[in-house]
């Protein structure tokens, strides 16, 4: 086996470890189940969102019946904040994780997570793969006995690691490079991920890469770019199998099922590979949910809702896109729109300080975009999310630095025609940044520069600009 190939599996085996999550299956009286799916890395490569490459038919089929929201974001591009972000509902300065290495009941406030509070309300709830990063953000218990009713499930993925007959979807003559591999003139250094677990794996370190901006060869990263959507497909295969199972349970009818992952992924747009950082391509997420007899009409008696769709042997496309939604919105909302979905009392604002407050939300609900006829009740939705640094500098550190590192706090909005981001200075001892320090700033056009490659921060013409969104962020 050549190292690039290793490489490739290695890739892929880590995007299919968690593909997906369980809560609540058990039928309840007057009661709706929950499925609630969590991908892992994965950024709106599918077929729903427009990707013309990448074949995603089964959750392509799970979009067609749900709300599907074409703008959403996580709070942080990493796993265990972000997950501890959305599953209590807080952001990353109020569960102070940033990095792997603190549990948030010890280190922050001891909140109430939304699995627990479904437990609180009668549920059933359980965990089959990677809900809670696992490790010392969750306790090495997947926040257990708190979260779950029964001890959380982690399935053996790595028989299935070297199995890869999904790269044959993709030739890799068909698949192009991303439009902009090149890193931005106007970059900022501090901005940028220099993708350090990728350059110590031994088929990166034999490329002989100059650190941090030294490119990858051309045809290494349509290996990389092949394997990444093959783990898609395979993904796409595993729902489709969790679908269908629903329907032969007879549940299709009487449960919520949401869909999202817990961030993006850079597949060489510029230059970067991985997460770690703000971009609208690492910190956008795919978000659906179906919610029977509100996205979708209840299903006549024996109809399938979720037939599975090989790949392979089906035709793929052709299904209808479902109710798009383009506001703006959080993660951190999801824990109070499933409340109000599910007839439960939603959480409560959290306030300016709210360390020592069990329950309360730092999101809002998005139930009432699951109406046919919703309308954008603001049309100055700003989604927030923050990466932290150790220095203005990319150093071996910068894509993971340990609290006691950071140094440095890229805060950024995304507006309707904006990515805005100030990088300030931060004090990790007392958990505080300095929203007057700036060290480097991006301002992004969406409109004409979706792939926020032309930063303007600096420009006289858009001073005004940045101005405003400066206030936005300090609000």
């Amino acid at each position: 086996m050549s190292r690039e190939w290793g490489f490739a599996e290695a890739l892929v085996a880590a995007m299919v470890l968690t593909c997906c999550a369980a809560q609540d299956l058990m039928r309840q009286k007057g009661k709706m189940n929950v499925l609630f799916i969590i991908a892992d890395d994965l950024r709106t490569s599918l077929g729903c969102y427009g990707d013309p490459i990448v074949k995603s038919p089964n959750i392509d089929q799970l979009a067609s019946k749900s709300v599907v929201f074409k703008n959403a974001f996580a709070q942080q591009a990493l796993c265990g904040p972000s997950r501890t972000s959305f599953l209590t509902s807080r952001r990353p300065d109020t569960t102070r994780l940033y990095d792997h290495n603190s549990y948030w009941r010890v280190h922050a406030g001891n909140y109430t997570t939304l699995p627990e509070y479904l437990k609180m309300h009668g549920y059933l709830t359980m965990s089959v793969g990677k809900i809670f990063h696992p490790g010392i953000v969750s306790n090495h218990t997947d926040d257990y006995p708190y979260s779950w009713s029964i001890p959380p499930f982690h399935p053996s993925t790595q028989k299935y690691k070297n199995a890869k007959e999904f790269l044959k979807l993709y030739p890799r003559d068909k698949i192009p490079l991303a439009p902009d591999h090149k890193i931005p003139l106007k970059l900022p250094p501090v901005a940028y991920n220099p993708w350090t677990d990728l350059r110590i794996r031994d088929d990166v370190k034999a490329l002989n890469l100059s650190f941090p901006y030294g490119p990858i060869p051309d045809d290494f990263q349509v290996l990389i770019r092949q394997s990444y959507f093959a783990a898609v497909s395979y993904m796409d295969t595993q729902v489709g199998r969790l679908l269908n199972a629903l329907d032969e349970q007879g549940l299709a009818n009487n449960t919520v099922v949401v869909f999202t992952a817990d961030h993006g992924w850079s597949l060489g747009e510029h230059g970067e590979w991985a997460k770690y950082s703000n971009f609208d391509v690492v910190t956008r997420v795919p978000l659906m949910i179906y919610a029977p007899g509100m996205t979708e009409a209840f299903p006549p008696p024996g109809q399938r809702m979720f037939p599975f769709i090989n790949p392979f042997t089906n035709k793929v496309g052709g299904l209808p896109a479902g109710s798009m939604r383009d506001a703006n919105v959080e993660l951190v909302s999801l824990f109070p729109t499933l409340c109000q979905v599910l007839g439960l009392p939603r959480p409560p604002k959290c306030p300016a300080s709210s360390f020592h407050v069990d329950l309360c939300t730092e999101g809002q609900s998005m139930a009432h975009y699951l109406h046919p006829d919703a309308t954008i009740w603001n049309s100055e939705l700003i989604a927030y999310s923050q990466y932290p640094r150790p220095a203005d500098t990319p150093q071996m550190n910068s894509d993971l630095p340990s609290l006691k590192d950071i140094r440095i706090m890229g805060y950024s909005i995304r507006s309707v025609g904006y990515r805005y981001t100030e990088w300030v200075a931060y004090n990790a001892s007392t958990f505080s940044a300095n929203l007057s320090d700036i060290h480097a700033g991006e301002l992004y056009f969406q409109k004409t520069d979706p792939g926020e490659d032309n930063n303007l921060y600096n420009s006289i013409e858009f001073a005004g600009v940045v101005q405003k969104l400066s206030a936005l962020l300090k609000t």
